[in-house]
């Protein structure tokens, strides 16, 4: 929850002003973000259909630009995955470049092996060290977790996995995420020039929808347009104006007999899995300087047949008139003039609980 002694966004909306500009320009912020926020946050790493077979190696880097942490994904012989530092113990060189398969790992610099679940197997040149090997010869094993195909690492964990993904997990288990497959044709990566914080602020409320979207508009029914807040995460829920454009939802899910265009998850503090009746849309907010956003697109398409009205197309258009409102927004928060604003109660919601938990996440008044 919240610390209140770490946050000067009350928690009553209707009297709250919004964070201070000096959230989004003052360099002291964002480099306090690296290990406060983004260090203990849970990141979607990579998904299982990379390691269906034992000996599978994918080296990933978390939030590279931004924490730039080299880890490995191996698949062990006794099928399990396991999450590794990259980095050998002897003298740090990037063990794996790219992904690959073998029964172990062995150092390019200098020939030091470990088995794939990162233990110390052998290092050629060391007969007469004392005390050889020892537990830091090992690699260190990484915090991490799996929701379906999908899985995540934590650098630096504060809390559990399913604090994070525990009410999407829950809300939407009637969906086959196994059938999800990846495309990388339908994914690609944006750079917008504005604050990471800004651009999720953007994500986070439907109230701009009318002026900045108007396709988007047409598509959903925007006065039914809610959001619902839990802990660490957050849901706008998209009710299409047309039941063509709506999920065929089971009997089991909460919401049957609700038109729903768009379940829109945000988790703390920079993702986005956007489920549509097509599949999934996976944004990855990647903060690489104090005005300069990388924002990852990663699509997996479920029922192609469904991706008419609401198509990855459509959401590259939205994109486009985010990115362009997101850059004003940006210049505008670096004023002189302008100090901090008002949330409105009704559609920002989800803004107003992002920046309580980073305020709280910074620890700093």
């Amino acid at each position: 929850m919240v610390n209140e002694s770490k946050t000067t966004v009350p928690e009553d909306i209707r009297v709250a002003e919004t964070l201070a500009a000096r959230y989004y320009c003052d360099p002291a912020y964002f480099e306090l973000a690296r290990e406060r926020v983004f260090a203990p946050s849970w990141q979607f790493a990579v998904h299982a259909d990379q390691l269906r077979e034992s000996g599978q190696m994918v080296p990933w880097t978390a939030l590279e630009g931004c924490l730039n942490e080299p880890l490995l994904f191996t698949r062990s012989a006794d099928e399990r995955v396991h999450c590794l530092s990259n980095v050998c113990t002897h003298r740090g060189n990037l063990l794996i470049d790219k992904p690959c398969r073998g029964q172990q790992m062995r150092c390019g610099y200098h020939g030091r092996r470990f088995e794939l679940d990162g233990k110390f197997a052998s290092a050629p040149g060391f007969e007469g060290a004392a005390n050889f090997p020892s537990e830091r010869d090992n690699l260190p094993v990484v915090s991490s977790a799996a929701w379906s195909k999908f899985i995540f690492a934590c650098v630096k964990p504060t809390y559990e996995f399913d604090d994070l993904v525990g009410p999407m997990k829950k809300r939407l288990s009637w969906l086959p995420l196994d059938e999800f497959v990846f495309r990388s044709d339908l994914s690609r990566d944006y750079i917008v020039p504005t604050n990471w914080a800004i651009y999720v602020e953007n994500y986070l409320e439907g109230f701009h929808v009318p002026y900045v979207h108007p396709r988007l508009a047409v598509l959903l029914d925007t006065k039914n347009y809610r959001t619902e807040l839990h802990e660490r995460c957050n849901v706008q829920i998209g009710i299409a104006s047309n039941s063509e454009d709506a999920f065929v939802l089971p009997k089991e899910s909460p919401d049957y007999g609700q038109q729903i265009a768009a379940y829109y998850y945000w988790l703390f503090p920079n993702m986005m899995f956007n489920f549509y009746p097509w599949g999934l849309s996976i944004n990855i907010v990647i903060p690489e300087a104090i005005d300069r956003t990388r924002v990852r697109f990663l699509t997996y398409v479920w029922d192609e047949s469904r991706m008419g009205n609401y198509s990855v197309d459509d959401i590259n258009q939205t994109e486009l008139e985010d990115e362009a409102v997101v850059t004003q927004v940006h210049k505008g928060v670096s004023s002189r003039f302008y100090k901090r604003g008002r949330y409105s109660p009704q559609w920002e919601k989800g803004v107003h609980h992002f920046h309580r938990l980073l305020e709280g996440a910074l620890d700093v008044r």
